[in-house]
């Protein structure tokens, strides 16, 4: 970082750095350059590389640009994920992909919207970026392609499980909207259709029969990719790659199942790296935020500006872990404070044992530090 900090400053001293922003859409992409002084603003087509590496060797002339130019530049983080930072990376550029909730807004009731002056704050933040200033803005996290990869299989598994339930509640919809109750969503489903009266003893309608049984027939072909891909997560764990051997650390502690050591890994632990417990706690949205204005001073609740699919994973383990976990240390601190108290006071402490269960973790798979007084598996 220092060495990078070294070569920027070296470029604006000598005029020979070159920042750029983008404003990304499907369609058109609006690129804003500037040397420090100068501007130029241009309009390319959506994913037209050459293009683009065309534009910033006209921009290095336009704006008489000698000798070897490095070049800034920043985009927004969104539906193109980090394919065209890669690509930037590869072609010797220094970029950047910001937190679209962490830039800086007019807070006017009515303020001017366009992809020129989208582009134009990013290009200023940029600029301050560079010059010095690290927090107005959030910077995110680039994974390597592997560990991206390798996070798809437990989105899609997470995807498919709520499209069952879609299903599963569309169809206990339809009965119950006719009076129908006692069918079973089971191998035997449409059997059981066939012998189904309604609220008034007549039979089912031939179009409600064939709704439902087009419903089974998508809710049986997702119970089949579900399965599919459980097992792969299962054969996937017997290999001796890292990753798999820190799921099977955190399934050994009693109250960490195989889904939330599978996410705590795979989405956070294997391809982050964290200094101290604070920045784990903040990478995942767990943090408080403090609200002290004068004599005024309250919380607003934890920020929320990290994983989101950790925090909602740690929220459920801190449960399991005070359920199954009586004798560890952490377990004892929530009883003995909000054991006692109002369950909204209990939702707040499970929130605070969330975090500091998460830090214990990483601890635990970093430094092989075991949470204190916890047990593992098979023993009591």
């Amino acid at each position: 970082m220092k060495h990078t900090q070294m070569i920027l400053q070296e470029a604006i001293t000598n005029n020979r750095l070159l920042y750029m922003a983008f404003e990304l859409s499907e369609k058109k992409w609006k690129l804003m350059f500037s040397n420090g002084v100068k501007r130029r603003q241009r309009t390319i087509e959506s994913r037209d590389l050459n293009r683009l590496l065309l534009e910033i060797r006209q921009t290095q002339e336009k704006f008489q640009m000698a000798g070897e130019v490095e070049v800034m530049s920043c985009y927004e983080a969104g539906r193109d994920g980090f394919w065209l930072h890669r690509f930037l990376t590869g072609q010797g550029i220094k970029n950047l992909v910001v937190d679209s909730a962490s830039i800086e807004v007019n807070r006017r009731q009515r303020r001017a919207k366009t992809d020129r002056v989208d582009a134009e704050k990013l290009l200023n933040m940029l600029v301050r970026h560079v010059h010095g200033e690290r927090k107005h803005w959030s910077v995110v996290r680039v994974p390597e392609e592997v560990a991206e990869d390798a996070r798809r299989l437990s989105r899609e598994l997470e995807r498919l499980k709520k499209e069952r339930t879609a299903h599963t509640n569309r169809i206990k919809s339809l009965l119950v909207l006719h009076g129908v109750t006692g069918v079973m969503i089971s191998s035997s489903f449409q059997g059981q259709l066939e012998g189904v009266r309604l609220w008034n003893g007549k039979l089912m309608p031939e179009q409600l029969k064939q709704e439902l049984i087009r419903e089974y027939e998508r809710y049986r072909l997702i119970q089949t990719q579900i399965r599919q891909l459980t097992l792969q997560q299962r054969e996937q764990l017997k290999t001796d790659c890292p990753q798999a051997a820190q799921v099977r650390a955190l399934g050994r502690l009693r109250g960490i199942g195989p889904v939330g050591s599978w996410k705590l890994v795979y989405e956070f632990f294997s391809w982050r790296r964290f200094a101290n417990g604070k920045q784990v706690g903040a990478a995942a949205g767990l943090t408080p935020t403090p609200y002290a204005s004068g004599t005024m001073s309250r919380e607003l609740g934890i920020s929320k500006a990290g994983n989101r699919r950790i925090r909602h994973v740690m929220i459920e383990m801190a449960w399991q872990w005070v359920r199954w976990q009586p004798d560890s240390e952490l377990s004892k601190w929530f009883i003995q404070r909000f054991g006692s108290g109002t369950a909204r006071m209990r939702k707040t402490g499970i929130v605070a044992v969330a975090r500091k269960l998460l830090i214990a973790l990483w601890r635990y798979l970093e430094q092989g530090c075991m949470p204190e007084g916890a047990l593992v598996m098979g023993k009591a």
